[in-house]
């Protein structure tokens, strides 16, 4: 019989069923070292360079299309990282569900789906009950990090933001030129930036 998918590319890949009722990070991770996630992340470029890049922390991806859940899991398994996974399933239900309060040191949200048509910006994972799953689970002191190349998607953002009590704006990382195709934060951070588009970035701290 020919071995599951999902199964044979544990523990990098693991539905949210798998996981189950709660998140233990040392279990999880089976090291105790400070936790970021990566919302949406995709085929994984930024969980394998970050995981690389610092090895003392751990990084986790929330990815709802599992097919590129696994795709981003592959790059994990293939160097066998000890610090990076990626968890298959609605990243809203593991920020209410999964994740204790105040147990995560930087959240990352690059490049959200933008819903262009205005009917569907009630689909937008930033909103206000998105900032509450946020302020729950990042502790204080910790980072939130938000890239996108759609100029009144990063206002919105940025205009949600300005009005939390509980996250100050920091001064945001500089562009810097890539030195190979492995080299930016994100696929498609690549590919937008090989086409000339401007990135839009910011930083805020959880206070």
């Amino acid at each position: 019989m020919a071995p599951n998918p999902v199964t044979s590319m544990k523990p990098w890949f693991q539905t949210i069923e798998d996981v189950g009722p709660e998140l233990n990070w040392g279990q999880f991770f089976e090291r105790e070292q400070p936790v970021e996630i990566d919302i949406g992340s995709g085929r994984g470029l930024f969980l394998l360079n970050a995981a690389l890049q610092h090895p003392q922390r751990n990084f986790v991806g929330l990815e709802i299309d599992y097919r590129e859940g696994r795709r981003a899991a592959e790059r994990l398994q293939k160097r066998a990282l000890p610090n990076a996974r990626v968890i298959g399933g609605d990243a809203n239900r593991v920020l209410d569900q999964l994740i204790a309060p105040g147990s995560v040191d930087a959240a990352h949200v690059y490049f959200p789906d933008p819903w262009w048509k205005t009917r569907h910006h009630k689909r937008r994972i930033f909103n206000p009950e998105f900032l509450d799953r946020l302020t729950r689970v990042i502790r204080p002191g910790g980072l939130l990090h938000h890239w996108t190349d759609v100029a009144d998607y990063f206002a919105m953002v940025c205009g949600l933001m300005s009005g939390s009590s509980t996250f100050q704006l920091c001064p945001p990382p500089e562009e810097r030129e890539a030195e190979n195709d492995m080299d930016y934060q994100t696929s498609f951070e690549r590919k937008k930036r090989k086409l000339g588009f401007p990135i839009y970035r910011a930083m805020w701290q959880r206070v």
